[in-house]
């Protein structure tokens, strides 16, 4: 994070969130994207609920969230932040690794998710986000993600 005070920095509510990524439900896993700071940092914020489809089957009698889904709650956030800043509606965010992926602690119905993401590099329209996923303030999950900018008429 910068060291701007909290106050300076920026909120995506979900109308926002659904204008920067093409998502909808039931893929659309960042309800609210809090202290952003311009694309160098930001938090996502996933409330999981039991009623969401992935629990129907993992597992039904006890429900955990998909390592799969959180590493995807985690490059939305990146990607959010990467849109905003490289202009709304006119750019797709394409998602293009995954390394150094850890899972630590289960996800369970009732918890809330924080996704940290933090800009490690970026070079011309690739990015790299070093991410944290945490609840309750305990390391739940991580990994470095890259995503790449592409003009939407482009794509």
């Amino acid at each position: 994070m910068s060291d701007e005070p909290k106050a300076t920095l920026g909120v995506a509510e979900l109308r926002e969130i659904l204008t920067l990524l093409p998502h909808r439900y039931p893929f659309l896993l960042v309800d609210k994207i809090i202290d952003i700071d311009g694309d160098n940092s930001a938090i996502g914020i996933k409330n999981v609920t039991v009623n969401e489809p992935q629990f129907t089957g993992h597992f039904p009698d006890q429900p955990i969230m998909p390592g799969v889904l959180l590493i995807e709650g985690m490059a939305q956030t990146a990607g959010a932040i990467c849109a905003r800043k490289s202009g709304r509606g006119s750019n797709l965010v394409y998602f293009m690794t995954i390394d150094n992926a850890r899972f630590r602690k289960p996800v369970v119905p009732g918890d809330r998710v924080e996704f940290h993401v933090s800009k490690q590099k970026q070079r011309g329209n690739i990015w790299k986000f070093h991410c944290d996923a945490k609840v309750d303030g305990q390391l739940v999950a991580e990994a470095d993600i890259g995503a790449m900018i592409v003009n939407k008429e482009e794509a």
